[in-house]
């Protein structure tokens, strides 16, 4: 199956370095250099990681054939995926970003939203819905506000406290930067360890 473990952020520097927020529980396995990844959008064809160096918590990448600041900037939002085989078939207590975005967010039987993606955080992970009037929303992946997910029928069930959904709202439409996130893999609550990504 196709894994996402990656999603590239902002250049650093000027010799085609990029941030990436790292959503695998293994980057020191994933990003070796030699490694090459499919890439979404397609169009960018396929990338070989040619260096990994981590500048503080943040890990850096540079790639074959990406050797300045705007050709990383071209990447900027760029999916990073894996073929892996490595899941148990009874490994379904959490869930990835890749397996999230695009579901519908419901409040009992009304959809509210989509699923846009997932900020994986030291405290508490935060699902990034977008409304149905276009504001992005951050609600926390607990279980008490967010007591279903069904990837299959394609729908998140949530019950949100009151006001959530406008104290929320983030008028600015910045979402926290691509590079601080930690590992991408979550159980409602909590970042699942393992060697599963």
């Amino acid at each position: 199956m196709q894994l996402q473990v990656a999603r590239i952020g902002k250049p650093h520097g000027i010799r085609g370095e990029v941030t990436v927020q790292v959503l695998t529980d293994a980057p020191e396995d994933r990003f070796i250099p030699g490694t090459e990844f499919r890439v979404e959008p397609a169009t960018v064809g396929t990338l070989t990681v040619d260096s990994a160096r981590w500048n503080k918590d943040i890990l850096l990448l540079g790639f074959e054939g990406v050797e300045t600041r705007n050709q990383a900037e071209a990447l900027r939002g760029a999916r990073l995926f894996i073929e892996t085989e490595e899941l148990a078939e009874d490994d379904d207590e959490g869930w990835y970003e890749h397996e999230l975005v695009g579901l519908e967010v419901r409040v009992g039987e009304a959809v509210v939203g989509k699923v846009t993606g997932l900020h994986t955080l030291p405290v508490q992970d935060l699902i990034v819905v977008e409304a149905t009037d276009g504001k992005e929303i951050l609600i926390p992946f607990v279980e008490e506000i967010v007591p279903e997910v069904n990837v299959g029928e394609k729908y998140i069930l949530v019950t949100p406290p009151p006001g959530l959904f406008d104290i929320n709202a983030d008028d600015s439409g910045e979402t926290p930067d691509d590079g601080d996130t930690g590992p991408g893999r979550t159980d409602a609550g909590k970042t699942e360890a393992g060697d599963n990504a």
